[in-house]
């Protein structure tokens, strides 16, 4: 099993090289660097410049807001950075965000990020073969590569493309055009991932006629900690976040899929009426205990083989917070990956 790290989306810039060597010598396969106060490319150039075997995956990089040569040229300078080891995940972000955060003009974000993919795919097509550009979709009208803006090919393979997805169209557009599959942490439970994920990956996968499916990356919260008052402390911190994330209407999905159709629409009304401490008291026990592995760091890894044994390829983990930790940790992370994946 792929073992991949999470980074605090608030990590001071001049910290993540030597967050990026520690998760390195834990054992972590990939690190995924979020989007949200920095620039994730700039992000992950600091991290591949810091290590020598760890995969850097944005997860995920606003696609929209950028133009696509300006992305493509970003993702190639990285993954030349990394000597491969770079991939490019991307997003759509929602309509309010695109507009009103970046004065970007909105459409049909489906057709447009897998217009955003085949663009960007070409763009590396040309610098790979050092050819003319032209390439047309919906969206996007490139014809234009003077050879002196052609950076020329890379010494291995062009990054990979990872793409998330709750609803069942992004499930399937990325079925159809992404290397990698990223669950959202509020749908990220065995029966989401069996029952709804991977149909939709295997629609999108015969659509485009390909051979071959995307790599799933699980991205659930866990309640976990070396000891029980951590996993209570774990419990009470994950109980408020899942209840504001259980808020938004784009992650009902899971609810419905427990029979909690109605919770969503409770904690949408209490976030209307400005009650934002009582949300999780709507996040009981039994809810958690449905949607989220729980176990101390020694109980982790069959928690963790029951659940997603077989299943997925990779599983997102958060390093302890405390360093002292890591010795401890790295037993029990050697453990998880020792778990079969789904495709081995």
């Amino acid at each position: 099993m792929l073992l991949v790290s999470g980074m605090s989306d608030r990590i001071p810039l001049s910290s993540v090289g030597a967050y990026a060597q520690r998760v390195e010598a834990l054992g972590f396969d990939i690190l995924h660097v979020p989007e949200t106060i920095h620039d994730s490319m700039t992000v992950s150039s600091l991290a591949l410049m810091a290590t020598d075997r760890l995969r850097v995956q944005t997860s995920l990089t606003l696609a929209f807001p950028r133009s696509p040569m300006l992305l493509a040229l970003q993702a190639w300078d990285a993954s030349s950075v990394g000597a491969g080891r770079f991939d490019l995940g991307l997003a759509t972000q929602i309509r309010q965000n695109i507009e009103g955060r970046f004065g970007v003009p909105w459409s049909d974000p489906l057709r447009r990020m897998e217009d955003y993919v085949t663009v960007v795919r070409a763009i590396w097509r040309s610098f790979s073969e050092r050819s003319p550009l032209k390439v047309n979709t919906a969206s996007y009208t490139l014809d234009r590569l003077q050879p002196f803006f052609n950076p020329g090919p890379l010494t291995h393979d062009p990054p990979r493309i990872l793409l998330g997805g709750v609803n069942r169209g992004a499930i399937e557009l990325a079925g159809r055009c992404a290397d990698w599959f990223v669950t959202h942490p509020t749908n990220s439970h065995p029966r989401f991932v069996r029952e709804l994920a991977m149909p939709a990956l295997d629609d999108g996968a015969a659509q485009a006629q390909r051979s071959d499916v995307p790599l799933i990356i699980t991205a659930s919260p866990l309640i976990t900690g070396p000891s029980s008052d951590e996993v209570d402390r774990s419990r009470q911190a994950q109980r408020g976040v899942l209840a504001f994330l259980y808020s938004t209407p784009a992650y009902q999905r899971s609810l419905d899929l427990f029979g909690w159709p109605d919770l969503g629409p409770r904690l949408r009304n209490m976030t209307r009426d400005g009650d934002w401490t009582s949300l999780g008291a709507l996040m009981t026990d039994e809810v958690l205990d449905t949607v989220l592995p729980t176990g101390t760091w020694d109980q982790l890894p069959d928690i963790l083989e029951a659940w997603y044994g077989g299943l997925v390829d990779g599983l997102l983990l958060q390093p302890p917070e405390d360093p002292a930790l890591d010795s401890r940790f790295r037993e029990t992370l050697r453990a998880i990956g020792s778990i079969e994946p789904r495709f081995a």
